[in-house]
């Protein structure tokens, strides 16, 4: 065999071991989901955990919330905060939001409005439904680092909506009410705007 040979002979081997491993990777993802979901913690933690280790920010979000809700494990909010972190830090949307809670409440750590509307916004900017209606909250009242802005408020909870975070609706109507005409066009047009220059999540429905 000459050394071509034996060298793509090595680069087929190397794939079907590199194959294997996502495979297999990939089927203790979906079975530790799986357990998690249907409340099987142990397995959930036993499957999820060495992926998380490894990088994978599904693994690493749900291992956060395990550990904040003390679910399969003891309640650990350090470990929440830092299972949150290496998510939200690869750009899990869920992970983002969650840790800009910990941060507007102080929760493991340092109290910090301005963290938390920085995790919030890049959430938001993903369509994380749930950001959304926080960050509309937020502008809404005047929160932190944010100041009170209703035009911005409107979009942020009508983009909720429309992401199919369907709480947002009765906070979309009480704001309508303190609101101008002029002041509603303008927060569609820029909740227009926003979806125009972003990939609209799957369960997107209209603006409102």
């Amino acid at each position: 065999m000459n050394h071509a040979i034996k060298k793509n002979s090595l680069g087929l081997a190397l794939a079907i071991v590199f194959l294997a491993g996502s495979t297999g990777a990939q089927a203790g993802l979906q079975e530790g989901i799986l357990a998690y979901k249907r409340g099987y913690f142990s397995a959930a933690l036993k499957e999820l955990a060495p992926l998380a280790e490894q990088g994978n920010v599904k693994a690493q979000g749900i291992l956060g919330e395990m550990y904040s809700s003390g679910s399969g494990v003891s309640q650990d909010l350090a470990k929440a905060v830092f299972w949150y972190r290496k998510a939200a830090e690869q750009g899990s949307g869920a992970a983002q939001t969650y840790l800009g809670m910990m941060y507007e409440r102080g929760i493991s750590v340092p109290q910090d409005d301005k963290a938390a509307a920085s995790w919030f916004h890049k959430a938001a900017e993903q369509g994380h439904g749930e950001a959304l209606y926080i960050l509309g909250g937020m502008y809404e009242r005047g929160q932190g680092a944010i100041q009170a802005d209703l035009v911005q408020a409107h979009k942020c909870f009508n983009l909720a909506v429309a992401v199919g975070f369907e709480v947002a609706q009765d906070n979309l109507d009480e704001i309508e009410a303190k609101m101008s005409p002029e002041q509603i066009e303008k927060a569609r047009s820029l909740a227009k705007e926003w979806l125009a220059k972003h990939k609209p999540p799957t369960h997107s429905g209209p603006l409102k």
